[in-house]
C-alpha cells in the first residue's frame, strides 16, 4: 500500500532538495558558469531521475542569468552584503518557503534566513515572510525566481484550501492532476498538498489510468483491463489500476470484470455519482472527476464518493502577490 502524508495517499516518493545526480555547485561571479545536467531518457530510466529541485534551480537560475547580471555587475560591488525582506501583499495560504530558501542556499550556501512565516500559514496584506541576509548579487540574482516560485505555489495553495474547506465535513479528499507547468509539477503538488489537498500520480508512470481514448483505442474497457494487468505481472510493476468510466453502464462492466482499485466516474451529474457508489458498495475507491467547481463540490461531496479530482486548483490558481524589498540600515 501506498504511504500516507497529512492523510492523502501518496503515489510516488518525494525529492525535496536531494538531488540524486551531484549537480556541480554554481560559480556565481563575473564569469558565471553553470551546471546543467543531461535530462534522462524518461522512457527507460527509473522513476528517481525525474527532475529533482537542485536541478530545477539550475536551469531556471540559467535561464534568467545566462551569461550574467548586467544590472547587478554594472552598479553593485562583488563584496556587498545586505538584507531582504519577503513582504506578503495578498491574503492567502503561504507556499514555497522552503524552496526560497533553496534557491537562495544553492547560490550561496551560506545565506541566513530569519523565518517569520512558513509553508501553509495563513497570511495576510503587510505582514513578512522571511528575512534573508547574504551576497546584495546572491539576493539579486535569486529575487525574481524565487518571487515566480513562491507567487505560484502559494495561488495553487491558495485556491485548493478554498476546496478543501467547502467540504471539510464530508469524506470526500481533493485530489490534483496532471494539469500543471511543464517542468513544475513538483512543487506544484507540493503546493496543493501544502493547501491541504492530495496528490494523484505524479505522472505516466507511476499509475494506470485508464481513460476513455486508451478504452477506445484497445477495443473496450474489458479488453483494457485484461490487458493491463497481463502487461503488469508480465513487467513485474506493482501499480495501482484506475478506470475512467463515463455511464453507469461502463460501471457495471467494470464490476463484471474487476482487477483494478479504483473507479472514475467521469462528467456524471451528482445524482449519478450517488447511483455509481451505491453500486460500487466499497468494493473500489471512486473518484468524480469533470465540470466540477467551487459552486457545485459540496454536492458531488454528498455523494459519498471516496476522491473528487479539480484540475482548476493547478491549471485555474492565480498567483499571489509578493514582494522581496530590500531592508537598508
Amino acid at each position: 500500500m501506498a504511504a500516507k502524508v497529512n492523510g492523502c495517499t501518496e503515489s510516488v516518493a518525494r525529492m525535496r532538495g536531494k538531488s540524486l545526480l551531484m549537480v556541480q555547485q554554481l560559480r556565481l561571479n563575473n564569469n558565471l558558469s553553470f551546471h546543467i545536467p543531461a535530462f534522462p531518457n524518461f522512457a527507460h530510466q527509473p522513476i528517481a531521475n525525474t527532475l529533482t529541485t537542485q536541478e530545477f534551480i539550475s536551469a531556471a537560475l540559467n535561464e534568467d542569468i545566462a551569461t550574467g547580471d548586467v544590472s547587478t555587475l554594472a552598479c553593485i560591488p562583488a563584496a556587498a552584503r545586505g538584507k531582504a525582506i519577503l513582504r506578503i501583499k495578498e491574503d492567502g495560504i503561504l507556499a514555497g518557503v522552503q524552496l526560497a530558501q533553496d534557491i537562495f542556499h544553492f547560490i550561496e550556501p551560506g545565506a541566513e534566513f530569519t523565518l517569520y512565516k512558513k509553508d501553509g500559514d495563513q497570511v495576510a496584506f503587510g505582514e513578512v515572510a522571511f528575512e534573508v541576509s547574504a551576497s546584495v548579487h546572491t539576493i539579486l540574482k535569486a529575487e525574481r525566481l524565487a518571487l515566480n516560485c513562491m507567487q505560484r505555489m502559494s495561488g495553487i495553495a491558495t485556491l485548493t484550501r478554498r476546496y478543501v474547506d467547502a467540504i471539510k465535513e464530508f469524506r470526500a479528499e481533493i485530489l490534483d492532476t496532471r494539469k500543471t507547468t511543464p517542468l513544475f509539477r513538483m512543487h506544484e503538488k507540493d503546493a496543493v498538498r501544502i493547501g491541504g489537498g492530495c496528490n494523484h500520480r505524479m505522472g505516466l508512470y507511476d499509475m494506470v489510468m485508464l481513460k476513455d481514448n486508451h478504452i477506445d483505442f484497445c477495443g473496450g474497457i474489458e479488453k483494457a483491463i485484461e490487458q493491463t494487468n497481463n502487461y503488469l505481472r508480465t513487467t513485474g510493476q506493482d501499480l495501482k489500476i484506475e478506470v475512467e468510466t463515463r455511464s453507469i453502464d461502463d460501471v457495471r462492466r467494470v464490476l463484471a470484470v474487476g482487477n483494478v482499485d479504483r473507479i472514475m466516474l467521469d462528467n456524471y451529474t451528482p445524482d449519478q455519482i450517488a447511483e455509481a457508489v451505491a453500486l460500487i458498495a466499497g468494493k473500489y475507491e471512486t473518484e468524480a472527476s469533470g465540470g466540477i467547481t467551487l459552486e457545485n463540490i459540496r454536492e458531488y461531496a454528498k455523494t459519498n464518493v471516496d476522491y473528487i479530482s479539480v484540475g482548476a486548483i493547478t491549471h485555474h490558481a492565480v498567483s499571489m502577490d509578493l514582494s522581496l524589498k530590500a531592508q537598508l540600515s
